[in-house]
């Protein structure tokens, strides 16, 4: 049984994803209806270029605007950091195209409590159905699994899934500090060394229902290098400051 009690902030991070924004919000709004949770939407505008802070203004959730464009990690951070200032009990990360279903949620809030974790990954590829992303996504997603398992010992198959839940242990945590570039992947060297329990959860993801994704065939290789070298030298900085 779900525990309705606990109150949880799902934080939206948006760049220019005026095409789903509005459903992604009214879907979440309409799951915690039905399972009877305490949900607050916050959606954190990156300093969209189209009309997505407009849309924003208008929907049933918190609508965070930030005066500079700070990447995917500032954004995702601001929203962690309101979520921990405020009190919430757990954050989910969503992401604003249409990618993470919002009927995940109240399992992904089961699963994190039945198993005691202090992050909990949504992953597609554990039961392996839904949307499953390229051949080279998953080329770099099995690569980036390895290497965070090298450095860490802890093994995430779905090390770049930005559809993830944090107890409020973990929110002290990334309220501190949390990587701003490439911050999935990256922020498992976090977790790791500040002992937190990271575990995963099947979720069948779709595909995105608006917008562009900036990574394609032609720089894939380009972002396995580049994201490989920030979980370095994350792993460089944390182990030094420890």
């Amino acid at each position: 049984m779900l525990n309705s009690f606990s109150r949880i902030a799902v934080i939206i991070p948006a760049f220019n994803e005026e095409q789903a924004i509005a459903d992604v919000v009214h879907q979440i709004q309409q799951v915690a209806i039905r399972e009877h949770l305490q949900l607050t939407v916050v959606v954190v505008n990156d300093c969209s270029r189209d009309n997505t802070a407009s849309i924003i203004d208008a929907l049933p959730c918190v609508s965070l605007h930030l005066p500079v464009n700070l990447g995917i990690g500032g954004a995702v951070q601001t929203g962690f950091r309101y979520a921990f200032r405020k009190g919430y009990d757990y954050a989910v990360q969503v992401d604003g195209d249409g990618q993470h279903p919002a009927e995940a949620i109240p399992a992904l809030l089961k699963a994190i409590e039945q198993q005691e974790a202090d992050v909990l990954i949504g992953s597609r590829f554990i039961a392996k159905t839904g949307f499953q992303s390229s051949f080279m996504r998953r080329v770099g997603i099995r690569f980036f699994s390895h290497l965070n398992y090298l450095l860490t010992g802890i093994r995430v198959a779905d090390s770049t899934s930005g559809f993830r839940m944090l107890n409020r242990k973990a929110l002290a945590v990334v309220d501190d500090y949390y990587p701003d570039e490439y911050p999935e992947p990256e922020a498992i060297i976090l977790y790791a060394f500040n002992n937190l329990k990271v575990a995963e959860h099947p979720v069948e993801m779709l595909e995105r229902q608006g917008g562009v994704s900036s990574i394609n065939s032609l720089n894939s290789f380009y972002y396995m290098f580049k994201v490989s070298i920030a979980i370095l030298f994350t792993y460089i900085r944390i182990r030094r400051k420890k």
